[in-house]
């Protein structure tokens, strides 16, 4: 389709170029469903020794207060793929939306732990939602030069608002304010709501529900160019009229796209075992078991949150130059060497300023070979691996396995650090993120430059995982 454009004149690749922006500046508001994602992932790391002291909660009930968010998530994942299939992905992100807002309330005024985890039950439902809807929507409505970089953004966005959310904390937490720490976040949950009621519907899904003359005109505002739309309609068509199964009929019929639902849930899984969520929801209580104080533990997190956001933004740069799979075995790499120096650290006792800033050093390596690949390759790969009738159902099994894996971390977290040790838990991390090099080196496919149509014909082609996208 960039072939099309590019023989065509001057005028009209200008035209191109200016509806490429209409969609990266679309991509980019629907982006902002992981800002929410991220500020309510990262707060509750500096709010949770705050609320365990006004609450005297144990360290169970603080693997309830954390885990609860994920427990919703995992939930809201699961209805995410008939919500968005009924309604479009912008209505799964409205209610989303509605859901981020009320959630952040509820927490923010909780008279006692039980009203605190549903209100985090609440915040789970929209980032099961969000998670699901955002990235889907975006790799629906932008170009394939673009869509590694643009689904990357979305991770950006969860990145900075775990960042933001750090800050928040560190500033707030000289004076345990921790309800102001969880209620700023009804800003941000009020201005997604404003700009999801302003996007158009995905093409892709008015295609699927017949609505042809929405999706053209939807289609021709983002690419501006007539013959681009048109080629782009005609093959959202040709795959929609291949099989008239769809979600899991298709699933249950068809055993090469059960390949590519599990190789979702497979990179959801990998994800979670890196130990990327256990870390930065219990940030501070690795630094307090380095000796370092509260205030600095969270502040040091917070150091954590900004390496964070700036590897994403290189993932960003990266993505569609480089690929994803030399990205994601760079990263794994990185990350599993980076656990492992922490585990040795804390296994010789990380209690001298030296070993203390070695083991900061060691976190920060570990949050940056997570952020250039297995942090937003991930979500990019889930998005891009599906075929058109089967995405909402595929997107959405491997979601519910993200936030199913990511409750069962987080809930056991606190117990397992107990049990094995520190230095113990994150050696067996960086080993898993050993393991993640062999399954990217064996079943993840390059998938750079190559439009969905061509994925999902060389998919039902029967082409191994790792060869989709030749």
């Amino acid at each position: 389709m960039v072939g099309i454009a590019a023989v065509r004149s001057e005028d009209v690749s200008g035209e191109l170029q200016r509806s490429t922006a209409r969609a990266t500046a679309l991509g980019i508001m629907a982006a902002l469903a992981g800002l929410m994602f991220g500020l309510d992932t990262g707060v509750v790391a500096g709010a949770l020794p705050f609320i365990a002291t006004d609450f005297h909660a144990s360290d169970a009930l603080q693997g309830w207060i954390v885990s609860s968010m994920m427990a919703g998530a995992a939930f809201g994942s699961l209805i995410a793929g008939r919500v968005s299939s009924q309604y479009g992905r912008t209505g799964a992100m409205l209610m989303a939306a509605i859901l981020f807002l009320l959630g952040t309330l509820l927490c923010a005024l909780a008279p006692s732990p039980l009203v605190l985890i549903v209100g985090r039950v609440f915040l789970g439902l929209a980032v099961g939602l969000a998670a699901f809807a955002a990235p889907l929507y975006i790799s629906e409505i932008t170009v394939e030069s673009a869509r590694g970089s643009m689904i990357s953004f979305y991770q950006l966005m969860v990145t900075l608002g775990i960042f933001l959310a750090f800050v928040s904390d560190s500033l707030l937490a000289s004076g345990q304010h921790w309800r102001w720490m969880l209620g700023i976040m009804a800003v941000p949950a009020t201005l997604f709501l404003g700009i999801v009621l302003i996007l158009p519907h995905s093409p892709r899904w008015l295609m699927m529900q017949g609505r042809k003359d929405h999706a053209r005109r939807v289609l021709n505002s983002l690419r501006s160019d007539e013959e681009v739309a048109e080629a782009e309609l005609a093959d959202i068509q040709a795959r929609l009229n291949k099989s008239s199964d769809a979600g899991f009929g298709l699933f249950r019929s068809n055993p090469n796209f059960r390949r590519s639902v599990y190789l979702g849930m497979l990179l959801q899984v990998m994800q979670q075992l890196t130990g990327i969520n256990a870390l930065l929801y219990y940030a501070p209580r690795v630094f307090q078991a380095a000796h370092f104080g509260v205030n600095a533990s969270i502040w040091a997190t917070t150091l954590v949150g900004l390496t964070n956001m700036i590897l994403t933004g290189v993932a960003i740069a990266c993505v569609d130059k480089w690929g994803r799979r030399p990205l994601l075995i760079l990263s794994c790499v990185i990350a599993g060497l980076a656990l492992l120096g922490v585990g040795v650290l804390l296994e010789v006792g990380a209690s001298s300023f030296e070993a203390q800033i070695a083991l900061c050093g060691f976190v920060l390596l570990f949050v940056a070979g997570f952020a250039i690949g297995e942090g937003p390759l991930v979500w990019t790969l889930c998005s891009e691996v599906q075929p058109t009738r089967g995405r909402d159902f595929g997107i959405g099994c491997s979601t519910v396995t993200n936030w199913g894996a990511n409750w069962l971390i987080s809930k056991t977290f606190p117990m397992v650090i107990v049990a094995m040790g520190a230095a113990s838990t994150f050696i067996m991390f960086a080993a898993f993120n050993g393991l993640f090099v062999l399954v990217t080196l064996m079943m993840v496919p390059e998938t750079k430059g190559v439009s969905l149509e061509t994925l999902e014909a060389n998919l039902f082609a029967g082409k191994k995982l790792k060869d989709l996208g030749r």
